[in-house]
């Protein structure tokens, strides 16, 4: 009787889905939200000298069409990461996108540097998609699929970021740089429908209150630094006002930290920054920012300065963006063969791998830049580099914290790479600009020597601090992902 029962309920009982089916649509719309921030990003760098034309302005005034999206971007990525936690990673998101389109409508809009700014400034909450969706996929996704889904996510900040370099030049030759803000406006639209269509809302919160304390001192101190290194090269990186500016976000940050230690529910959570697993990651992505991020710029730059200089290709605009194509592609490759290798060895290894191809790329910008052929294969390396750190570094964090604080933890560590990548550039660009050509006012060719020489020992320092990381460079039978409170040793 027993057996007849049994099998008289399996006909009904409903088959499993497909894990990857059941993931493919909110995966699909988790991707498309965050390539619409990652290409406004990088897409108005070419538009800049155009700008600067139009309204008539300073490079320094022109600068700010950066810095400002720069400046709110960091501020929300902290900021937002934390409130989806509390209120829902889904609701948050669908806001800052909601956020982020209305700045970029108002960009498309702007008829002066000052409005154009102001609708940059609009645009950076839009950087709440990266922490927002790694959490979406942590507590949504199988296991077994995390590390390889975040990968990919952390590719696309990469590949957006290469790629929105590429498109503005066919734009602006066929148009003019305010269809540059209508082109990311539909990718925008495109994916808040994604995302309320196809994502739902995930189960798990951490309730709270806001803690505006922390919001104030945390944002003013990351302003304040911010302003300091994107304007150090312009104001003078020992004048008194970069100094007092500096001195004054090292304040602001030591009472946050102070504040957040005495508060009941702190926006940031002082002793998660603590464990050695959260804190390794955080100084290697800042280190590897730094070393990186020159790239992105540098690499343009070196492809449109004339041939008359000695280097260079006398590019156009269009043309020096396809120098960053290959790293777009290798980028899209390596963040899913980064996660495939953390679930099986860990993410150490993986990090370590970065930096050390990392290092190789620019060894070749450095080396070899008088050839196109050396330049293009050195964004492919360097793109591999880029993947392989960006999935490497969130899946080491979100690993290492509760599902309740991954928007939390990834927004820091995304914040750290954003400081350590502004400080990198500006860095670098003022060694291109310290010396010039005789008899012109353009770069001397060893200025880019010396800043891609700056990002590989930049990248050295990062693979000996993630060496030092905790954990073993290479494990065996590790789970896809864990939480502290499964496996005590992340922590």
């Amino acid at each position: 009787m027993l057996l007849i029962r049994r099998s008289a309920r399996t006909p009904a009982q409903p088959p499993t889905a497909d894990p990857r089916r059941r993931t493919a649509a909110p995966f699909a719309a988790l991707l498309l939200a965050v390539l619409s921030f990652s290409l406004m990003q990088t897409m108005v760098v070419p538009a800049l000298p155009g700008l600067q034309r139009e309204f008539n302005a300073s490079a320094t005034a022109v600068s700010w069409v950066l810095s400002s999206f720069l400046l709110t971007a960091s501020v929300a990525t902290a900021l937002l990461g934390r409130v989806g936690d509390m209120f829902g990673k889904r609701r948050v998101l669908l806001a800052s996108l909601t956020v982020f389109a209305a700045g970029t409508l108002l960009a498309a809009l702007s008829d002066s540097l000052g409005l154009l700014i102001a609708a940059r400034a609009v645009q950076g909450v839009g950087s709440a998609a990266f922490p927002l969706a790694f959490g979406i996929v942590r507590d949504q996704f199988p296991r077994e699929r995390v590390p390889l889904a975040i990968g990919l996510i952390s590719s696309t900040f990469g590949i957006g970021f290469g790629v929105g370099l590429v498109i503005p030049g066919p734009l602006m030759d066929a148009l003019n740089w305010h269809w540059i803000f209508w082109t990311g406006l539909i990718v925008i639209l495109a994916g808040i429908v994604a995302v309320a269509a196809f994502v739902q809302e995930p189960p798990g919160r951490s309730p709270g209150r806001i803690d505006w304390a922390g919001v104030v001192l945390l944002s003013a101190g990351i302003v304040a630094l911010l302003i300091a290194i994107s304007q150090g090269r312009s104001w003078g990186w020992a004048s008194g006002g970069i100094i007092a500016l500096f001195a004054t976000a090292v304040v602001l940050l030591a009472v946050f930290t102070y504040v957040e230690k005495k508060v009941r529910e702190p926006l940031i959570d002082i002793e998660l920054l603590r464990r050695p697993a959260v804190l390794s990651s955080h100084i290697t992505a800042l280190v590897i920012g730094f070393g990186m991020y020159g790239a992105f710029t540098l690499v343009p730059m070196l492809a449109q300065t004339p041939t008359g200089a000695g280097y260079g290709f006398g590019a156009s605009v269009t043309e020096s963006g396809l120098f960053m194509v290959p790293m777009a592609v290798t980028m899209l490759i390596a963040g899913p063969l980064a996660g495939r290798i953390g679930a099986a060895a860990g993410w150490k290894l993986p990090l370590v791998l970065a930096c050390l191809i990392g290092v190789a790329g620019f060894a070749v910008y450095a080396t070899a830049h008088d050839s196109e052929w050396a330049m293009y294969a050195g964004s492919a390396v360097l793109g591999t580099g880029v993947g392989f750190a960006f999935a490497a570094l969130a899946n080491l964090v979100v690993s290492a914290v509760d599902r309740n604080r991954t928007g939390e933890a990834t927004g820091i560590n995304t914040v750290m790479r954003t400081v350590g990548g502004s400080l990198g550039a500006q860095i670098a660009a003022s060694l291109v600009a310290a010396r010039t050509v005789p008899g012109t006012r353009l770069p001397a060719e060893s200025g880019y020597t010396t800043a891609f020489a700056m990002s590989a020992i930049a990248l050295a320092v990062a693979a000996l601090v993630a060496l030092a990381g905790p954990g073993a460079l290479w494990r065996t039978a590790t789970p896809p992902v864990t939480t502290p409170d499964e496996d005590p040793s992340t922590a």
